[in-house]
């Protein structure tokens, strides 16, 4: 099974998205969440990442996609991969999809029992829903 790491700057956000997502794809897909700062401010930090990637790993997924809110916490994001083994490493990808309308998709497809790639995939679409929505 496939599942999500929600990254953003704030941990209300990523916690709502969290819980969204739990009701559109179910309980069975683990996502894990990455929110603020270590104190709890606006912000990324790279060991909360690295711990809700470990923590999903652990949590049955054989694969884990990340999905982040602003191009700034990929910087937090690539510090927290260094944190990784190497075999926890390979089991990471990071996606560039937007992060509601990605996680959404990406969950519904992890809950059907797609591939990394399919996930991975799915979320990219999304990425044509958002523009179409803004438009």
């Amino acid at each position: 099974m496939v599942g999500l790491v929600l990254v953003s700057h704030s941990a209300r956000l990523a916690e709502g998205l969290r819980e969204m997502v739990a009701q559109v794809a179910g309980d069975d897909v683990p996502v894990a969440t990455a929110g603020g700062t270590d104190d709890g401010r606006l912000g990324t930090s790279a060991p909360l990442i690295a711990e809700a990637i470990r923590s999903t790993l652990a949590n049955s997924a054989d694969d884990v996609l990340v999905l982040v809110d602003l191009g700034s916490a990929v910087l937090s994001l690539e510090l927290a991969l260094d944190e990784l083994t190497p075999d926890q490493r390979e089991r990471v990808r990071v996606s560039d999809a937007p992060l509601v309308e990605g996680a959404v998709v990406a969950a519904v497809q992890a809950s059907v029992g797609a591939t990394i790639d399919e996930v991975a995939d799915a979320a990219m679409e999304a990425r044509g829903m958002a523009k179409a929505g803004a438009g």
